[in-house]
Formats: C-alpha cells, structure tokens, sequence
C-alpha cells in the first residue's frame, strides 16, 4: 500500500534548515517516521487515514486541505527535521558505518546536534499546539477527529510534555 506524504520534499526544504541539495533518499524514511508517528498521534488514526486516503485519490479539499496546509504541514516539517538531524552525517553500507566528512566544512560535536534537535523540537511542539488547538476547536468539521475505537489512535490533545526531568 502506498504512502501519502503529507508534505512535499520541495516543502521540506524550502521551510527548514535542510539543504536543497540533501539526497532525498536520505530523508524520505524520516518524513514518513515523524508522519506515521508524530503526526498520527495528533490527528488518531482516523482523521490520519481520512487525510491520507484523500491525498492519494487526489481529492483532499475544503476544511482538510486547510487543516493540512496551514496546521499539519508545519509540525511535520519541524518533526521530520527533529528526526532527521541526529542521522545525517551517518551512512550506513555493507562494510562499516561511516560518518561524513568535509574539507571545507567542520564537523559539528554531540552537544551542537542535541541543540538543534532541540531547537526543532521547540518548534514542532509550537506548531502541534496550534493543530490540537485548531482541532478540538472546531472537531465538528473533522467528524473523524473523534471517532476512533478499539486498536486504533486516539488523538493526543497534551502537547505539553517534554520528557522526564531528573
């Protein structure tokens, strides 16, 4: 079954602080990954499936096209860079696992990528805020918002949770 990406590559790049020259294949899995399980656990599962169905049959309009553009699109974009950062100066091929390198760059240490990572996720979690707000403001355009059972998500409406302090 195919994937519906939420946002565009051409998205991604133009509204982040990944480069227009980043191999698309480097982080296509972290898109998906941010998607499937940042963004699903916002919208429940069949809100999710609703807007995914809708993207593939090329039919998403009205309320859900706004819903994605203007409230989905920004939380993934920073989600989607949030994961995507602590990997990409690795590669991983049959005989080792190498870190790349540049002669006309510096490589940045552990504390400058936990700080981006960081960053991205102080964004992401700005911009879920405004979607669950969005959402339950105005459930009754999004019937699906509410109506997941049994196995499936149910939408997390607590976006303020940030980890465990010790």
């Amino acid at each position: 079954m195919a994937t519906a990406l939420f946002i565009s590559t051409t998205d991604l790049k133009k509204n982040s602080i990944i480069d227009g020259n980043v191999d698309i294949d480097k982080m296509i899995q972290f898109v998906k990954v941010a998607q499937q399980i940042d963004i699903q656990n916002l919208l429940g599962t069949d809100l999710y499936n609703k807007i995914s169905a809708d993207i593939i049959a090329d039919s998403l309009t009205g309320n859900y096209l706004t819903l994605v553009n203007t409230y989905v699109q920004p939380a993934l974009i920073w989600f989607a860079q949030m994961n995507y950062i602590p990997f990409a100066a690795y590669t991983i091929t049959n005989k080792s696992v190498l870190k790349h390198s540049s002669e006309t760059a510096q490589n940045v240490d552990k504390n400058e990528v936990d700080y981006l990572v960081s960053k991205a996720r102080e964004y992401a979690n700005y911009y879920s805020t405004r979607l669950v707000d969005y959402l339950c403001f105005n459930n009754n355009l999004f019937p699906e918002y509410l109506s997941n059972t049994n196995e499936d998500i149910s939408p997390d409406t607590d976006t303020t949770f940030n980890g465990w302090v010790l």
